[in-house]
């Protein structure tokens, strides 16, 4: 046969066996999803603030710092920066652009001839009016490093790893595309929130494991967890007496005419997103292990599959707690090492409602991991036991 008759031949096959895999129509759905949400309007694009500007990248060719007042440790005033634009319809174009300092160490940026800038453009009638230096230019390096990921992900778990991509993708997209606007339109945020983290769990352990009893047992586990957390997070959020605006710039939306939000709301909803994912990676985890059980020992009884996976879970319970502990706590290590310094007493550090809502964050989300823990194990031994018993039972008649 001709060589590139048999290759049709190859290709054909693997198209077969690609399309005959439990997780081929997860991954098209997957992929169709992606499609609608790239095309996706947010509601929120035409910002009056951005209207007749370019955003685009510039080089820092000479900087003028007299008009800066240099206090010790913040900087207040104008920093004067010559400028060539390197994108846009002024590219190539040299001007001057200014860059504000408000003597705030965490917003303000200081330009050295050479340096990249992200800067925005705006102009009338095809001449420039301002350029504004909004800050270092980062966007390349962030895509380089999160190829790399990508490619380490690939290589590493390939046709696993594709399917993780996917489902990375559609997570980001779904959080800015659908649950940001959302919110911002006045939705319940504990629904909203709860629907499209129920949406995603299913769509994760879909291209995991493919529409079978695994992706059943994990799903229904997961979403018992999830639902635990949600219930918890509200009762005790209420309980605590914390506000949402203990979020870190929350407050400022509602300065922005954004005053009809529930911050609160927001802030119950931000406790089961957040563990959501340690949820989901601990039900993948009992219920591989229930089903490999289940595998080489075919007549196991559910409920010693039940007990296999009780074990499992409670080794596994431990580490997942101590990760979402060293998770939450690792963006408040500023505030806490400020609490050592400052002396505070224990007593009152804990009951500060910043160090609070941290605990509703840390607990109720264990909460969460714990009882997800058997909750898969008893769906795992229910449903992959059931054939099973039943093949031995006749084999045995």
């Amino acid at each position: 046969m001709p060589p590139a008759f048999l290759l049709l031949l190859r290709t054909m096959k693997t198209i077969k066996t690609i399309m005959k895999s439990n997780t081929f129509w997860p991954v098209v759905a997957s992929l169709v999803l992606m499609t609608v949400l790239l095309i996706l309007p947010t509601g929120y694009e035409g910002a009056l603030s951005y209207q007749n500007a370019d955003r685009v990248p510039a080089l820092v060719l000479s900087t003028d710092e007299s008009d800066v007042y240099d206090t010790g440790l913040v900087r207040t005033g104008d920093q004067r920066c010559h400028v060539r634009i390197l994108g846009g319809q002024f590219a190539g174009t040299e001007t001057d652009a200014v860059n504000r300092l408000n003597g705030s160490m965490a917003q303000d940026k200081l330009f050295s001839a050479g340096d990249r800038a992200f800067v925005v453009v705006s102009h009338s009638g095809g001449e420039i009016t301002t350029v504004y230096m909004t800050d270092h230019f980062r966007l390349g390096k962030e895509a380089i490093l999160a190829g790399l990921f990508l490619l380490l992900l690939l290589l590493f778990a390939r046709g696993t790893g594709l399917r993780a991509i996917l489902s990375f993708i559609d997570t980001i997209l779904l959080m800015w595309k659908v649950l940001v606007p959302s919110l911002l339109s006045g939705y319940n945020p504990i629904w909203v929130s709860l629907g499209l983290v129920m949406a995603l769990t299913a769509l994760i352990l879909m291209l995991i494991y493919g529409w079978n009893r695994r992706f059943l047992a994990a799903v229904s586990g997961a979403a018992l967890g999830i639902l635990v957390t949600a219930v918890l997070g509200a009762v005790f959020t209420d309980l605590f007496q914390i506000h949402g605006a203990v979020m870190e710039s929350s407050e400022s939306l509602l300065y922005a005419g954004y005053e009809y939000l529930d911050l609160t709301k927001i802030f119950v909803a931000s406790i089961f997103l957040g563990s959501s994912g340690a949820v989901m990676d601990l039900s993948v985890d009992i219920c591989s292990a229930v089903y490999e059980v289940v595998q080489k020992k075919p007549g196991i009884r559910a409920r010693e599959a039940i007990a296999s996976g009780f074990a499992i879970g409670r080794a596994a319970c431990g580490s997942t707690t101590t990760t979402l502990l060293l998770a939450y706590s690792g963006s408040y290590i500023a505030l806490l090492m400020v609490f050592m310094a400052q002396g505070t007493p224990v007593e009152l550090m804990l009951n500060y409602k910043y160090v609070a809502a941290e605990i509703v964050h840390t607990i109720v989300g264990s909460f969460g991991l714990v009882t997800v823990a058997p909750l898969t194990a008893i769906t795992s031994g229910l449903l992959l036991t059931r054939d099973k018993s039943r093949k031995i039972q006749g084999a045995n008649e």
